[in-house]
Parts: structure tokens; sequence; C-alpha cells
């Protein structure tokens, strides 16, 4: 597969927001600083020139597409650019439409949509809440969102239809579940000392968790996520879903 246009995607390591539209290149076999340039933003100091040039909003992750070859600092301004990172993965699946990222069932489209809708209104602020050290009832929040989550998946494999293939679905929230892996493992939030470790261990060992477990197994074990994820430099990044 090949960019019909030159694409700049302006990213950051540690966030998982980003880090949803590197998993969706990658999965459609682009390679960052081949196919497409690969920029990344230190969002503690961030160039002066990404907002007015980029993002009003001065996030990440965003895209310029089209327009001359850049090195990603001197943007075009004859290039689109575009924000938000489910719209961003959404605007690879469209670049790429015979890739697996957007099914061509309607139904199984409907169902990719629900699956990171679902995702994101109740797994998003479980983890945030959690690891904030604000969830009234410790990692509930976490285990019940989980279990919604598993009532939306295929029986095998990954999210969607039969399980075989990488959809949109996959690339929304892998992300979050590597970060949470290893926060939980590690302990690192406001939460009490010890309370990340035996989640974690819970969702490994409790027969609730079976399916998540054997997701997320499947998915960390994807090329497009080791060559995507650091653990050593993406630990957590503070999340807000709103």
């Amino acid at each position: 597969m090949a960019l019909a246009e030159p694409l700049v995607l302006y990213t950051a390591k540690i966030c998982p927001f980003a880090h949803r539209v590197e998993l969706a290149l990658a999965e459609t076999g682009l390679k960052s600083n081949k196919d497409f340039v690969r920029y990344e933003i230190d969002l503690k100091n961030k160039p002066e020139w990404y907002q007015p040039k980029i993002n009003p909003a001065s996030k990440v992750p965003a895209i310029a597409y089209g327009g001359p070859k850049t090195t990603g600092d001197q943007p075009s301004p004859s290039s689109t650019k575009i924000a938000e990172s489910l719209v961003l993965i959404e605007f690879v699946a469209d670049l790429f439409p015979n890739s697996s990222l957007l099914p061509k069932d309607p139904v199984l489209r409907a169902k990719t949509r629900f699956f990171i809708d679902t995702f994101a209104n109740k797994f998003g602020p479980a983890l945030f809440t959690f690891q904030s050290g604000k969830a009234p009832n410790g990692a509930e929040g976490i285990f019940s969102a989980i279990e919604q989550l598993q009532d939306l998946m295929a029986p095998e494999g990954l999210a969607i239809g039969d399980g075989t293939e990488f959809t949109l679905a996959d690339a929304a929230v892998i992300p979050f579940f590597g970060r949470m892996e290893v926060s939980l493992k590690n302990d690192f939030g406001a939460f009490p000392e010890g309370e990340g470790k035996s989640t974690w261990e819970t969702l490994q060992t409790d027969e609730r968790f079976a399916r998540w477990k054997k997701y997320w197994d499947t998915a960390k074990a994807r090329e497009s996520f080791k060559t995507t994820f650091d653990e050593v430099t993406k630990i957590f990044y503070p999340i807000t879903f709103s």
C-alpha cells in the first residue's frame, strides 16, 4: 500500500491518543519515516509554530496531508491539517479502503463504532477515576467496564467479527490497555499502594476476565503494537475522557 499524497503525523510517544494513529498506520503496512513522516512533539515544550500552523487546540495527534513533502517542522500551508484521534484513524481507514480497519459489512462497521463508543464512555472514565485515586469502589469500575467490553467482543482473537482482522476498534483501545498494564503492574498512580498490582493480578487470574486476557495477549503480540509501544517511555499519560 502507498499514500497518494505526503503525510506528516504529529505525535508523542507518551500519548495513547496519538498511539491510536500510529497503530492504524502500521496496520496498513506503512513504515514510519519511510512512507510517511513521523514528527515527535515534546508535550512539555511544544514548538511555537505547532498551534498556529498545525492544530489550534495544540494537542496531538494531528496530521498534515497533501502539499509538498516536508520534514514536519516546516509545514506547508497547502497541506490539509486534521486532528482528533478517532477522526484520524477513520481518515487512515478511508485512505486505505481495502484494509481491514473499517469492515466492509455495515453491521460490522456499526459494531466497530459501538465498541469504541462503549470504551470511551465506560472504560475510559473508570480508568481515569481509578488512576486518579478517586474511585470510591476501587477497581470495580474498571472490572465492570471490561466485562461490558467482553460482551461486545468476538469469541476469539481480536475485537470485531470473527476476530481475525484488526479494526479501528482495536486501534482505539490497545494504547490504553498497554498503558494500563504498565501502570498497574508497577503501581503507578494515585490509588493506595499495592492496589494497582492487585488489580492487575485480578485481571490475569479471575475467570470473569478470561476473554479480555486472551484478547490482550493476542493484541500485544501483533507486530504493529511491538513496534509502536515502548514500556520505558510510554508509562502512562494523564487521561481525560469528555
